[in-house]
C-alpha cells in the first residue's frame, strides 16, 4: 500500500497537522499494515451517524487504554466533502490517529473511482500490498466492532505480535510460537540426562521457563 501513497502528503489529524511528505515516512506509517480507507462526505447523515462507530472501533484497537500495543492498522480519511470547512469539521470527528488528505489534492478523487465507491460511508480495507480485502467493511464494523479486526488479520495473513489486548497480556500461561519446539528439544535433552546418569531435572526445567521469558512471551494470534 506504500506506494500508492509514497509521492503523496499524507496529513496527521492532530492539532498541528503535521505532514508525512517523506517516502521514509510514509514507509514507516503504512508498512506492513492494514489500510482502513474512509469514504466520507460531512453533509452525509449516515456518515454523520457512522463517524462516532468508527471512532470507538479504531480507538479500541489503537489507544494503549484498550490494548497493550497498537493494532497494525491505519485510518486514512478520504475526504469527498464539498468544501474544506466541511472537511475539517468532518475531522473532529475523527481520531486524532487517523490521517487524511488534504482537501486541495485531487487524488482523493482518483481514489474514489481507483477502488470504485459508489456510496458513503464506505471503508475499504486494503492488505499491506494493496490488495483489497474488504470492499465496504461498515456493515462488519457497526455489526462486529473491533472483533472483526481478528478476521482481518488473518485473511491477510498479517503477523501482528505486537497487538495484544490486555488481558490476552496478563496471561501468564501464554508461549511464543517456538515454544512447543523447545519443549521437545527440552524432552530429548531430558532423556539424554538420563541416560547418562545425571540428576537436576527440577532444576533445568527452571531454566526453560527463564529462556521463554526471555524470549518475549507469546502473541494472541
Amino acid at each position: 500500500m506504500v506506494d500508492l501513497f509514497v509521492d503523496r502528503v499524507l496529513v496527521k489529524n492532530n492539532k498541528d497537522q503535521d505532514e508525512l511528505d517523506t517516502e521514509r515516512e510514509i514507509v514507516t506509517r503504512l508498512q506492513n499494515r492494514l489500510l482502513m480507507l474512509f469514504f466520507a462526505s460531512a453533509e452525509s447523515e449516515t456518515c454523520q451517524r457512522f463517524a462516532p462507530t468508527l471512532h470507538d472501533f479504531f480507538k479500541q484497537l489503537t489507544d494503549e487504554f484498550y490494548v497493550e500495543r497498537s493494532a497494525q492498522l491505519v485510518l486514512l480519511y478520504i475526504s469527498l466533502d464539498q468544501s474544506e470547512e466541511e472537511l475539517e469539521n468532518f475531522l473532529k470527528e475523527l481520531p486524532k490517529k487517523s490521517l487524511f488528505l488534504a482537501y486541495e489534492d485531487p487524488y482523493r478523487r482518483c481514489l474514489e473511482t481507483m477502488f470504485d465507491v459508489r456510496e458513503v460511508p464506505t471503508v475499504v480495507v486494503l492488505r499491506p500490498d494493496c490488495s483489497v480485502l474488504i470492499p465496504n467493511a461498515v456493515e462488519e464494523i457497526t455489526r462486529m466492532g473491533p472483533d472483526c479486526y481478528r478476521n482481518w488479520h488473518e485473511a491477510a495473513e498479517l503477523i501482528d505480535r505486537n497487538f495484544l489486548n490486555k488481558e490476552d497480556f496478563e496471561d501468564k500461561s501464554m508461549r511464543s510460537f517456538s515454544d512447543p519446539v523447545r519443549r521437545l528439544k527440552y524432552k530429548k535433552k531430558k532423556k539424554q540426562r538420563r541416560g547418562w546418569g545425571a540428576g537436576g531435572d527440577e532444576g533445568e526445567e527452571a531454566g526453560v521457563g527463564r529462556a521463554d521469558d526471555k524470549d518475549g512471551g507469546g502473541s494472541m494470534w
